[in-house]
């Protein structure tokens, strides 16, 4: 096994262009974790506020990264080696995961040939499903999980409106609600209904061409919102009194108005867990779970791939392809 290894660092903050491929000493497993041999990774957008510092958070709060730093928390790979005290996982397994999120200076480290993880944070990779698809199932899957059964606690015969519903968290979230028995109405961009639709979605806005609140959309017990931003409030008319809304990221909901007509917000912070990713794997290869991928980049193209991140109207999960097999 080599002492080197090609990975992507960051040894300033700023655009995609501080992304360097470079030669690196490979990591060695400790107590409790595996060394993967990375065979893809997946982008998310914590990669690329790492890469700028996190400059989108104000600075009283914002996170200390030390460089040089490697980014990237979900990937799909090979078990490499094992270190102390492992006995769930041998060489030469299938793996994938969410690594030592929501960590920073200690994360992941997935843009690279090889990572190591600690063996609760990893599952056994979906037989019916390539590397590169399985690296786009982490952060957003267990996201989706998270919200709808850990936060929400979804029952069935309820309806959840799905905001950005195309992208990454959102649609996992669209096939896990259909999957507990749930009402889904997905909002994204014309050029997605056909993708959402295969999804099983039963109604579908473009809200490129009608405006959500002048839509005859009421009663929905949860918004999950993947979206945010300034407008989020045009979601109130469409919820019930006593719904919840579940901002994925931060948005304008008019609180005190919410609060007014009983809508309650829950939420959290998304966190590795390979039971977790046991069950998504579950519900893939059982063929009520696909993951869609928008582009797929190779590792030395890191750059090129936050480039495409930075466009948005994503489809699915972007996807760094490392290692071939």
């Amino acid at each position: 096994m080599p002492e080197t290894m090609r990975a992507v660092r960051l040894h300033a903050f700023g655009g995609p262009e501080v992304l360097v491929h470079e030669e690196v000493p490979r990591p060695e497993p400790g107590p409790g974790e595996v060394l993967i041999r990375v065979h893809a990774a997946g982008l998310n957008p914590p990669d690329w506020y790492a890469r700028t510092g996190f400059a989108n958070i104000p600075e009283s709060v914002r996170p200390r990264l030390t460089l040089p730093f490697t980014p990237g928390s979900d990937i799909s790979g090979i078990v490499a080696a094992v270190g102390p005290e492992v006995t769930e996982l041998a060489e030469g397994d299938a793996v994938f995961g969410l690594v030592r999120f929501p960590g920073l200076d200690n994360g992941g480290k997935g843009y690279a040939e090889y990572t190591t993880s600690p063996v609760s944070h990893l599952a056994r990779k979906p037989t019916g499903i390539d590397h590169v698809q399985a690296a786009g199932v982490p952060m957003a899957g267990l996201t989706a999980y998270q919200y709808l059964f850990d936060h929400i606690q979804l029952e069935p015969d309820k309806t959840v409106l799905v905001n950005g519903a195309a992208g990454g968290v959102g649609h996992f979230v669209t096939q896990l609600a259909k999957t507990a028995g749930a009402h889904v109405i997905a909002v994204a961009s014309g050029r997605h209904e056909e993708f959402l639709r295969d999804l099983g979605v039963d109604r579908f806005i473009d809200y490129t061409t009608t405006a959500v609140e002048e839509v005859v959309v009421r009663d929905v017990d949860y918004l999950v919102d993947t979206v945010g931003g300034p407008h989020g409030h045009r979601f109130l008319p469409a919820l019930k009194p006593g719904g919840t809304i579940s901002p994925v990221f931060h948005g304008d909901y008019h609180r005190e108005h919410a609060a007014e007509l009983g809508i309650t917000f829950v939420s959290g912070q998304v966190h590795s867990d390979g039971a977790q990713m046991a069950e998504l794997a579950r519900l893939i290869d059982a063929g009520r779970l696909r993951v869609g991928v928008d582009s797929v980049f190779p590792l030395a193209d890191a750059s090129k791939a936050h480039e495409r991140a930075e466009q948005g109207h994503i489809q699915g999960k972007i996807i760094l392809s490392v290692t071939e097999g």
